[in-house]
């Protein structure tokens, strides 16, 4: 057994937020309360005791947009590495994208990585395509990949230009209850990706990617979207204006989704000055009115999910000219901290909200139970300080391309607990 005490529990689930003792045994928590609830529930015979006092414990994160290479490009990450990445940032599940090599379109595939991320310390799931071979134009057997326990669709990295195409994907996604995930950037407005289009790559002398290539799509989708009731989700939104069509769909009665990474919250076009390809995204660092766009649309709901989109790339890869290196970072050890210090520390949310949008939520959208703290759930758990500053100077994931590299965040993860065993301690 394994006896927590003193913790102040964060669950948003429950919506608590104060200070208990928890007891796990083997992979339950069997009670929670005082510490003589928890001495009578069996707590001296613990095996371990974790003094939690000034800490945060929260129901285990959930990543649900995450790039972990394997099959096929495992030079920049694989499952493993990824799942001890996933573990040091406080997430005990991750979703996997479907862009790998060979891609995920088929059972055989899907398989290869579900058996071999049951043998990582956390819960890793994997989202089927939706086309074969990402290629837009054949839909997967979605019934074949549902049955062989696909969490959900998504081709993304690419989007889904033909709006037939999409119109079927949506609609047989309706019917298996599935959720469809969509990467929403028209190429018809991209002159160079990975760069917003405007002062920033004018500077450089670089073509960018319009806002509008998000924008027009996200229209189309939404519209469809409510036309199906299909429940999908805009991936990585970076746009003021898809946000608020967002948000009008959801007025309209659509069952859409919105997720947001750390660095469309946190950063600005600004930070490719700074930073060159490190600063490289698809779709890209807008401005500073699409940031606090995105910020309220973390408010007031609209925006219902926080990712990483961890895209883990080589230093080498990263080390070629902006026009030719990847676009992508890596995330995942630093979401908890970013979302603190850019969200919770700022007073834009509660750090009781910060839960809510990277493990309640994302749980719910993809068709799970939410973790809880409370008797009988599942023990997967994180615990973290903060305010308790800590320096990005390692990484667990094989991937080092952070912006955010050497800086100091608040947030500092000391534990992470799934199944009940601990997966990480710092």
């Amino acid at each position: 057994m394994l006896w927590i005490k003193n913790g102040r529990i964060v669950d948003p689930v429950t919506g608590t937020d104060g200070v208990m003792d928890i007891l796990i045994d083997k992979d339950t928590i069997l009670q929670t309360g005082t510490p003589e609830e928890i001495a009578a529930a069996g707590g001296n015979s613990a095996d371990e005791v974790i003094d939690a006092t000034g800490k945060v414990v929260a129901p285990g994160l959930l990543d649900a947009h995450v790039h972990f290479r394997d099959p096929g490009l495992t030079y920049k990450e694989d499952i493993e590495t990824g799942s001890r990445a996933a573990a040091r940032g406080g997430f005990t599940k991750v979703v996997l994208m479907a862009n790998t090599k060979p891609t995920v379109d088929n059972v055989d595939t899907l398989q290869y990585v579900l058996d071999k991320g049951s043998r990582t310390g956390i819960h890793v799931l994997q989202a089927s395509a939706i086309t074969k071979g990402l290629q837009g134009r054949e839909l997967v057997d979605m019934d074949e990949m549902a049955e062989a326990g696909a969490a959900g669709f998504t081709d993304d990295g690419i989007p889904i230009l033909d709006e037939k195409i999409l119109l079927q994907a949506m609609q047989k996604a309706a019917e298996l209850n599935l959720p469809i995930a969509l990467h929403e950037e028209d190429p018809l407005f991209i002159a160079q990706p990975g760069v917003h289009q405007g002062k920033i790559s004018e500077q450089l002398g670089y073509g960018g990617a319009s806002r509008t290539a998000e924008d027009i799509m996200v229209a189309r989708d939404v519209i469809l979207a409510l036309h199906t009731g299909a429940s999908v989700c805009i991936q990585h939104i970076s746009s003021g204006n898809s946000v608020d069509l967002v948000r009008n769909a959801q007025k309209m009665g659509a069952d859409v989704h919105a997720e947001a990474t750390p660095h469309h919250f946190t950063l600005t076009e600004d930070a490719v000055l700074t930073y060159g390809t490190l600063a490289r995204m698809n779709p890209p660092l807008r401005t500073e009115t699409d940031r606090r766009k995105i910020i309220e649309g973390i408010q007031d709901g609209t925006i219902d999910m926080i990712v990483t989109d961890h895209a883990p790339h080589s230093t080498e890869e990263k080390s070629r000219p902006l026009a030719e290196a990847p676009s992508g970072i890596t995330g995942l050890e630093t979401s908890l901290a970013l979302g603190i210090r850019s969200l919770v520390q700022p007073g834009h949310i509660t750090l009781l909200k910060l839960m809510e949008l990277m493990s309640k939520n994302p749980a719910e959208f993809y068709r799970l139970k939410p973790d809880t703290i409370q008797p009988g759930a599942p023990a997967d758990l994180v615990i973290f300080g903060e305010n308790d500053l800590w320096t990005v100077d390692s990484f667990a994931s094989k991937a080092e391309n952070s912006p955010f590299r050497n800086r100091e965040l608040p947030g500092k993860v000391y534990y992470t607990i799934c199944r009940g065993s601990i997966v990480y301690r710092s």
